[in-house]
């Protein structure tokens, strides 16, 4: 779709809640709104073996909400295909990634291990999405960006973080491109947490892009027990 003189391709949520990629592109620049993975089912997961159809050489950014897998897990292979630019995050979103993108690899790594082990993988030689070592790479191109100040990240192509209330570190991500004003929303979060800023009120843009997954949704009121609850069954466990 187009918003003006700024084109907008959906490559991942859309039509299912996970995977989120979104291709901002621009008169002279080229940024990437998130990199996730597909998730769930079988047909979902195959997706993410397809290559993303954009010409990585010519992309400028990469600019992260959050650190859930579906919207930074594709970072280790979006590398693997040839992009050698910055993924941006907030200071707190870059290192909660780096845990999740390397706990991503390592199971990946198990996960075809153990297809080889068993022999349930259609192929004789059963290989991860990616590797540690892919990983490892794309941490070390993690750049953590201020909330709420401008950063530019091409020539033309200015984005600035607003607190999400999502988990630690999440944002909403404001684009100025071409004159054009974009913001995307990321998953929101509630309008009060004990430990997380609310979702920031907007301000005037031209569109804005709406993760639903928790869309006509009512969360229950908080309650505390129920996390102490999980908390001591989990530590019982050991």
């Amino acid at each position: 779709m187009r918003v003006m003189d700024v084109a907008l391709t959906f490559l991942g949520a859309a039509g299912t809640v996970t995977g989120s990629k979104t291709l901002v592109s621009g008169s002279r620049a080229q940024l990437l709104v998130d990199c996730g993975l597909f998730q769930g089912e079988r047909e979902l997961r195959r997706r993410n073996w397809d290559r993303v159809p954009l010409d990585v050489g010519e992309l400028d950014a990469v600019a992260l909400t959050h650190a859930h897998l579906d919207h930074c897990g594709y970072l280790p292979r979006l590398y693997d295909e040839g992009y050698r630019g910055r993924a941006y995050a907030t200071e707190t979103t870059a290192q909660l990634a780096a845990i999740v993108l390397l706990d991503s690899a390592h199971l990946l790594e198990e996960e075809a291990r153990h297809a080889a082990a068993h022999g349930y993988s259609k192929h004789a030689d059963p290989r991860p999405l990616y590797h540690q070592d892919a990983a490892r790479r794309a941490i070390s191109r993690l750049e953590p960006v201020l909330y709420d100040k401008p950063k530019d990240l091409a020539t033309g192509l200015t984005a600035t973080w607003h607190p999400a209330g999502h988990i630690l570190g999440s944002a909403t991500v404001t684009v100025d491109v071409d004159g054009v004003r974009l913001l995307f929303t990321g998953d929101l979060g509630r309008p009060s947490h004990p430990l997380l800023l609310p979702p920031e009120p907007p301000d005037a843009v031209d569109a804005v892009v709406v993760e639903s997954t928790y869309g006509d949704r009512h969360h229950p009121a908080p309650d505390l027990d129920v996390l102490a609850d999980a908390i001591t069954r989990t530590v019982r466990r050991g």
